[in-house]
């Protein structure tokens, strides 16, 4: 298909030719056939191997903290560890718990080995978040390390990895927007962008292509505005407190600060995604899940935030 498609939406892009896998393994001598290799995997692989340097980096430069590092490279290893089995462990458990057991609990019951089947896909950010938490607590607590500024660490380097994963959910042709308004030029056909009720398209692996039925309508490329909002703006802007404001010298500004972006973008992101279509007879139209599991994120975010503020009052009374 051209890269551009002429609809009832306007004109509008269609996606890029990308496989949603880098690579295949071929494993048909053991009687499995083919592996795909996925950019969402790499996206979450790299994410926290570029977030762990990153981490170290902070904690090799004492001036940042105003003279002492809170944190040894060692402390940092074990967060990478804890870490990992948060993000995975919390963001599978939260799909379970926020999406798939309170509407899909029929389909669930019917089958119980889907909870397992985590190459299916289904994983909550809000979940990993959670997960991610409880991991520093318990890295903070283990190691006798300052709770506030390991949850700033996690708070700077955490976007780095949001933003390879939304475009890794853009690669994947998921989580795409919204049908765009009749004539607009902002829209793009996905090839599973159908209407509701249609039943899904696919990739063929064969071909190493996109199916696409006829039928898929312009929609917005919110997983692009997610990866901006969510991850490369506030990377930019939360690096540039830490390395030019000495903003982590002020414990849990930056994680407030993380939570407060997040779920900023999330909420306005929202408005362009389409919600999960087994939400659809559930929610109203104008909130979605996401929106309403950002509403803690504000809270956190603002009392972080305003505790960090306040310690620094205080110590400049001091």
């Amino acid at each position: 298909m051209s890269l551009i498609a002429i609809t009832a939406a306007g004109t509008a892009m269609s996606f890029p030719e990308f496989s949603p896998a880098i690579f295949q393994i071929d494993l048909g001598f053991l009687g499995l056939g083919k592996f795909p290799i996925r950019w969402y995997a790499l996206a979450y692989i790299g994410g926290l191997i570029i977030g762990w340097r990153y981490a170290i980096a902070l904690v090799n430069r004492p001036r940042v903290w105003g003279g002492t590092s809170p944190a040894t490279r060692d402390d940092i290893d074990d967060l990478l560890f804890y870490v990992t089995l948060g993000v995975i462990l919390g963001g599978r458990f939260g799909y379970i718990l926020f999406y798939q057991l309170p509407y899909q609990w029929d389909q669930t019951m019917a089958d119980p080995m889907s909870l397992l089947r985590i190459w299916e896909g289904g994983m909550s950010f809000h979940g990993g978040l959670l997960g991610v938490a409880i991991a520093i607590w318990l890295v903070a607590r283990q190691r006798n390390v300052p709770l506030l500024s390991i949850g700033d660490i996690a708070g700077v380097v955490t976007p780095i990895g949001l933003f390879f994963g939304r475009m890794a959910n853009f690669i994947n042709a998921e989580l795409y927007g919204r049908p765009v308004p009749e004539g607009s030029t902002w829209g793009m056909i996905f090839p599973e962008g159908f209407v509701r009720g249609s039943t899904p398209s696919a990739y063929d692996w064969n071909a190493g292509e996109w199916v696409y039925r006829g039928d898929e309508v312009a929609r917005y490329p919110s997983q692009v505005y997610e990866a901006v909002l969510e991850g490369l703006i506030p990377a930019i802007v939360l690096s540039i407190l830490v390395w030019r404001f000495k903003a982590l010298q002020r414990p849990g500004l930056i994680a407030g600060l993380f939570l407060l972006f997040y779920a900023f973008g999330r909420t306005l992101a929202e408005q362009y995604r389409e919600p999960d279509s087994f939400t659809w007879n559930v929610l109203p139209d104008w909130i979605t899940m996401g929106q309403i599991l950002s509403l803690p994120m504000w809270i956190g975010g603002a009392w972080l935030v305003w505790i960090a503020l306040k310690n620094t009052k205080a110590s400049a009374k001091a």
